[in-house]
Order: structure tokens, then sequence, then C-alpha cells
């Protein structure tokens, strides 16, 4: 099985940290919110990964049941098929 490359060298982006309020924040692009496909008000995951942090717009543990449950899924389908009726 092939894996997918992981990072793209075209979208590193160097971005500082700021104060907001009592917090501390990062400022993205308009580029950068478009390759996330996310805008304000939505929500982004930081995952700790063996090579850092990872930002994702969906959540990696709803990611995790959904593949669990279309493995269920495809060794269940003659039991499922039976239940739907």
């Amino acid at each position: 099985m092939r894996q997918k490359a992981r990072y793209n060298a075209c979208m590193n982006m160097t971005v500082k940290i700021t104060k907001i309020g009592n917090s501390a924040g990062i400022v993205l692009s308009k580029e950068m919110l478009a390759k996330l496909r996310v805008g304000l008000g939505d929500t982004v995951y930081f995952t700790e990964t063996p090579d850092g942090i990872r930002m994702t717009p969906s959540d990696p543990q709803f990611e995790a049941k959904m593949k669990a449950a279309e493995a269920i899924m495809r060794e269940d389908r003659d039991i499922l098929k039976v239940l739907a009726k």
C-alpha cells in the first residue's frame, strides 16, 4: 500500500505567535485557510505525532471511529441488510 506524502515543501509557512487579550494566537493567511478548507468560527484540531504537531480541520478520533465502523459494515454486510428490513 502506497502512503500519501505528508507534507509539501511549497506549503511551508512561518507564523508568529501574537498576544490576543490574555491569550496567545497565530494568524493564518487566506491561502492557508483555503488549503485547510476552514474559515472564521471553524474548529481545527492539533494532534501530537512523532514528527511534531499536526493541525487538521477534522477530528482524528472521529476519523478513527468511522474507519472502524466502515470495517464492521464491510464484514457484516449481510447481517446489516437483514436488520435494515
